[in-house]
């Protein structure tokens, strides 16, 4: 592998871009940078800045996960005024090979090749566990899911908005809780409560409903779940919806090889996930619960995942 060409790769999620060199399908974690995208106007000064720190290598291709829908490869990022095209990417780089992914469809190209050390278990499945279709679904500073389908010598991972669809609406407090997001945006999605923010916004309506006037960041909300109150009803809620949304989203997509959970957010809710009742949503589903049992759910703990996944698509253009 030291022979094959050298790649650079570069996953920018809503807050922070991740950027690395991969030679073919091996990623070089110790070459990773984390660049804040606040301090830079657009991706290819970026770019540039960790190339010239990586001592100006010739790179031979160049591929971008970008938290936002990509059409006839141009992403166009949902939270973060920046739009990603290959031309940009070749002049950053001089990279004869370039490609931009939606961040999801990086995250489903790295299945299989994250180290199972980096896999949690949250619910198993069947065992032995069955092949079919995989899904990955990312909660960070937004909320989306992919389709994994793997074929003879071609992987296919489908991309999606699905953050923007309108969240799960089961009980009386949920269409309080659509009610009370719309009055801000006119229109309550998955990822206004999925979502760093949307953990926020579910703190802000469980302190409402107690009768309070509160905010707190996700990190705070989430560093006060132990105790009774807002921040746990919040805490509580985020695993529910998120269960149930899980759960639609399996019996779309019907992903008996597993699915996958990953970003940000997912991974530092992991430990309250499964006390907090999220598996118990997930199989909520009426005459269909024990059909839920079908598909099994973990966390991806890599935060490297996404360049892994563009190192790997990467080695198959």
């Amino acid at each position: 592998m030291d022979d094959a060409p050298l790649c650079l790769v570069a996953d920018i999620g809503g807050t922070n871009t991740r950027v690395a060199l991969a030679q073919g399908p091996r990623l070089m974690a110790e070459t990773t940078r984390r660049f804040r995208n606040r301090d830079y106007p657009a991706l290819a000064p970026v770019l540039r800045d960790f190339l010239a720190a990586a001592g100006s290598p010739e790179i031979d291709g160049a591929c971008v996960a970008a938290a936002g829908p990509v059409r006839d490869g141009v992403a166009t990022l949902t939270n973060l005024d920046w739009t990603v095209d290959g031309a940009e990417l070749l002049r950053a780089t001089g990279a004869p090979r370039v490609a931009v992914l939606n961040d999801l469809q990086a995250q489903g190209h790295a299945l299989g090749h994250v180290d199972q050390a980096n896999l949690r278990m949250l619910i198993p499945g069947p065992h032995p566990r069955r092949a079919g279709p995989m899904l990955v679904i990312g909660v960070g500073t937004g909320f989306n899911a992919a389709p994994v389908h793997d074929m003879p010598g071609l992987r296919v991972v489908a991309a999606s908005e699905c953050g923007h669809a309108g969240m799960p609406v089961r009980t009386e407090r949920d269409l309080r809780l659509a009610q009370f997001v719309q009055k801000v945006h006119g229109f309550a999605g998955v990822e206004d409560v999925l979502s760093g923010r949307g953990l926020e916004r579910l703190y802000a309506f469980t302190a409402s409903e107690a009768g309070l006037e509160d905010r707190k960041s996700a990190a705070e909300i989430t560093a006060a779940v132990a105790e009774p109150g807002p921040a746990r009803a919040a805490a509580e809620l985020f695993a529910r919806i998120f269960g149930a949304e899980a759960g639609n989203l399996a019996l779309i997509h019907l992903p008996f090889g597993g699915i996958f959970l990953c970003g940000g957010v997912a991974r530092a809710f992991a430990a309250h996930l499964g006390p907090m009742g999220f598996a118990e949503s997930f199989r909520d589903k009426g005459r269909f619960s024990a059909f839920m049992d079908d598909f099994p759910v973990c966390i991806v703990e890599d935060d490297y995942a996404a360049l892994t996944g563009c190192a790997t698509y990467l080695a198959t253009i």
